[in-house]
């Protein structure tokens, strides 16, 4: 029996216990060694990479995704995509996301996980489309979550509408590591009893449970989990890649792994990660088992975040009343999952309502668009006092918010001539504005540095 493993600390690892700040220098030693692991996929961009790549370590990801691929043949290169949010925090309109689907696959992408926060797969079907076009592997994502609104056979009926569309696999996303056992055995197997394509689970070790949901999961059929090396696994990252391969070897599974590969992977990030304990970027706080998540269902991305705002405003005090808050935010929002972006917009507007001292005193443009449905359709029932505090009379969007947009890559392109040096360069300024305008000016300053110290030296 074959069971594959996707590693995920050059992304999800990194962003859930450093808030995705691990430069590449701290991992470009290691990719030729990665490549000789036997990993079926290595998780290596997209998610909040992108973001923090511009915005906190003035690098460019485009060039990012070019080098790690060149060190890395053997394995799949996967990203993460948030459908019509591509990487960012607004919809794009249909030319971005399938020029930005275009550009990731011929710069090195081989799997896009698309999602949608919402699981309102309207706000996927372009990026799924556009991926088939340019011949990549399109894995479908069903983002997990427990609310009084979300069951199994609402489980099974967004599986087949996956496999409906044409994605090439489906990826149960646990996000906030909930999924016990029990309901991760009884989700793959009615995946597999309904749907055609390979299963890949994605949990968390937040709540402690991660470990065993794999073991029901791959019992039940899953074709691939997502661990994490594991000196960057545990707390609010992947289960260790290491211990998964060994109960699962020992239970007849092969990983096609090489356990003396995945001991240099370790010992190579052992030392990263205590520079980063000592520096403060890692928070002993994300690798703890916290059970509490099973209330407030907060991802290991969103938390690391929250725990890094709260520092910087001096309130990380106010931590617990923020993670109280949560729940009660997403239940008025209608349940959405907590995922990129829905995650941010939650835990941000929980944290204003604590930090303000009243409840929606202060409503961010993010929660603001959502309500008027330009994220899409909420799984449930918005509170229709908040409705009628942001919108008064106006009606909400019930179509395909996407299809409002007019393009807007020609006229970016124009705006940067002289400045943008490449389409992905325009793809990183549509993502994120102000913050892409800075690095592409930080870009030329140190080009100009380098040729003056040059001609010094002669």
């Amino acid at each position: 029996m074959q069971i594959k493993f996707t590693e995920t600390v050059l992304r999800d690892a990194n962003q859930s216990l450093v808030a995705t700040r691990m430069p590449q220098k701290d991992f470009i030693d290691i990719l030729d060694t990665i490549n000789q692991a036997g990993y079926y996929s290595v998780e290596c961009w997209g998610g909040a990479t992108f973001d923090s790549c511009l915005r906190f370590l003035d690098e460019d990801p485009w060039e990012r995704l070019r080098l790690i691929k060149k060190h890395i043949p053997n394995s799949k290169l996967q990203m993460l995509l948030r459908g019509q949010n591509i990487l960012g925090y607004r919809h794009y309109p249909d030319e971005v996301v399938r020029l930005f689907v275009r550009h990731s696959i011929q710069n090195g992408i081989d799997i896009l996980r698309i999602f949608d926060a919402l699981n309102d797969f309207r706000n996927i079907e372009v990026a799924v489309d556009e991926t088939l076009k340019c011949g990549g592997h399109a894995q479908g994502t069903i983002c997990y979550t427990i609310s009084p609104i979300h069951n199994l056979e609402s489980y099974i009926r967004m599986g087949k509408e996956l496999e409906q569309m044409g994605v090439h696999s489906i990826c149960i996303k646990d996000m906030a590591g909930i999924m016990s056992p029990q309901e991760a055995f009884d989700l793959v197997s009615a995946l597999k009893a309904n749907v055609s394509l390979p299963i890949v689970v994605h949990t968390h070790s937040t709540t402690g449970l991660g470990p065993m949901t794999y073991m029901k999961a791959v019992e039940a059929g899953a074709d691939c989990i997502d661990c994490a090396i594991s000196s960057f696994s545990g707390g609010t990252s992947q289960p260790a890649t290491e211990s998964l391969n060994y109960a699962l070897k020992q239970m007849g599974y092969e990983s096609g792994l090489k356990e003396d590969v995945l001991k240099q992977i370790n010992d190579f990030f052992k030392p990263v990660k205590d520079k980063y304990v000592a520096s403060g970027l890692l928070d002993p706080y994300v690798l703890s088992t916290d059970t509490d998540a099973l209330t407030y269902q907060i991802p290991g991305g969103m938390l690391s975040n929250l725990v890094s705002q709260l520092k910087q405003q001096n309130a990380i005090d106010r931590l617990p009343e923020v993670l109280a808050e949560t729940p009660r935010v997403r239940a008025d929002l209608g349940y959405p999952p907590l995922v990129t972006p829905m995650s941010q917009m939650v835990g941000v507007q929980a944290a204003t309502n604590v930090l303000v001292g009243e409840r929606y005193k202060n409503i961010s443009k993010e929660v603001k668009a959502y309500i008027r449905g330009e994220y899409g359709k909420a799984p449930g029932i918005v509170d229709p006092e908040l409705i009628k505090k942001v919108l008064g009379d106006e009606q909400p969007i019930t179509g395909r918010y996407a299809e409002t947009l007019a393009p807007e890559f020609e006229a970016a392109k124009a705006k940067l001539a002289g400045i943008a040096e490449s389409d992905e360069d325009v793809l990183s300024y549509l993502a994120f504005p102000q913050i892409a305008e800075k690095f592409f000016a930080n870009r030329a300053e140190k080009r100009i540095n380098r040729v003056s110290y040059s001609i010094r030296q002669i």
